[in-house]
């Protein structure tokens, strides 16, 4: 079995492993049944996975397997220093894991609120990026859907470990090439709209839905901001923007492993309603940089569907020809021909936060 053979969904109520066999996916696995799984780390080639929970009264936890999710035991979750005294901003607590990525031998977890902690031990202890947090910008962030800032997307450089670029909600995109040591705020030409006119532009109010990177061309980075679609190419240096249709508004983004001019959208109404424009679910492509934009339905829902694609709902295999697909409703859909057409893996799942290949 291949990576691009086995899929993770992370629901309100477990974890899902699907196996594709014969063309079809399935679910063949449940773990940690009716508990919230809010993000997941897909297992590596020992079978060390990670997965993030978000048990209400009882907090966010953290589970390890050793055996790529045969078997689950917990581990220590990041936690943030003691608050001090009149520190201004959202409470110093762990409320939600929201990102995990590798990057050379480290994993790194993004936090609500907008933290960033690494691993260098598969996840056994954390330990948080004070430069970051101590940031004095970082008391200008605010939550967008979460009442405290998300840091929910974690990009890190395929040949150099060091350097990753990381998106917050609301806070902009940053940048460190010294593996955290010091950061650099990277949303230059993003456009916060509701904002006051003259701070439209800055840098540190931006709210990106979603970042994701090319990876055999790093350089191109593509965003799904809260005002719309941009694009990267030169490493986070500068952003411009794109518009699609029937709407540059949404949460999710599935960046090609090998194109840096394809990208795959889900697009939604704006805002208040959040459901799929005339209630009719697609997928948007480009494949020309965003300059033009397929809009893909065959095999999804076409009439009374109010499905929502959260942030990390969307995932593209290493092949680029592979995609997963969960919304808010418990839908599961999956494509084999780059989302040209889709098929129905579940229709009632349970709210579906995230889904990876792995």
């Amino acid at each position: 079995m291949t990576r691009q053979d086995r899929a993770w969904a992370a629901t309100r109520k477990g974890l899902f492993e699907l196996r594709r066999r014969g063309g079809a996916w399935q679910v063949e696995r449940l773990s940690f049944v009716a508990d919230p799984v809010t993000m997941l780390l897909p297992p590596d080639d020992s079978g060390r996975m990670l997965a993030g929970l978000n048990l209400g009264h009882f907090g966010a936890k953290l589970h390890a397997s050793d055996d790529a999710g045969q078997t689950w035991r917990e581990v220590t979750a990041p936690s943030f220093p003691p608050q001090p005294e009149g520190a201004e901003g959202p409470a110093w607590k762990l409320d939600q894991v929201f990102a995990l990525e590798r990057a050379g031998d480290a994993i790194w977890c993004g936090s609500v609120p907008g933290g960033l902690f690494v691993s260098r031990d598969g996840g056994e202890s954390w330990q948080l990026d004070e430069t970051l947090w101590r940031d004095p910008r970082r008391e200008q962030w605010m939550g967008g859907g979460n009442p405290a800032p998300a840091l929910h997307s974690i990009c890190p450089h395929p040949t150099r470990p060091d350097e990753l670029l990381v998106g917050v909600s609301c806070g902009g995109a940053w940048r460190t090439t010294d593996g955290g040591a010091s950061w650099h705020l990277r949303a230059k030409g993003m456009r916060a709209d509701f904002m006051p006119p003259e701070l439209a532009g800055d840098e540190n109010s931006q709210d990106p839905h979603l970042i994701a990177r090319c990876r055999d061309q790093p350089d191109v980075l593509w965003c799904q901001h809260h005002c719309g679609i941009f694009r990267s190419a030169d490493n986070g240096a500068t952003w411009v923007e794109t518009r699609a249709l029937p709407s540059s508004f949404g949460f999710a983004v599935a960046a090609h492993p090998g194109d840096p001019d394809t990208a795959w959208f889900a697009p939604a109404v704006k805002d208040e309603r959040r459901i799929p424009v005339d209630a009719a679910l697609c997928v948007t492509r480009t494949r020309d940089g965003g300059k033009t934009f397929d809009v893909l339905r065959t095999g999804l829902p076409q009439q009374h569907c109010y499905d929502l694609i959260y942030r990390h709902g969307l995932a593209v295999d290493d092949s680029g020809e592979q995609l997963v697909m969960g919304s808010t409703t418990g839908g599961l859909w999956a494509s084999g021909d780059a989302g040209d057409s889709w098929q129905t893996v579940s229709a009632h799942l349970p709210p579906i936060y995230a889904v990876k290949f792995g």
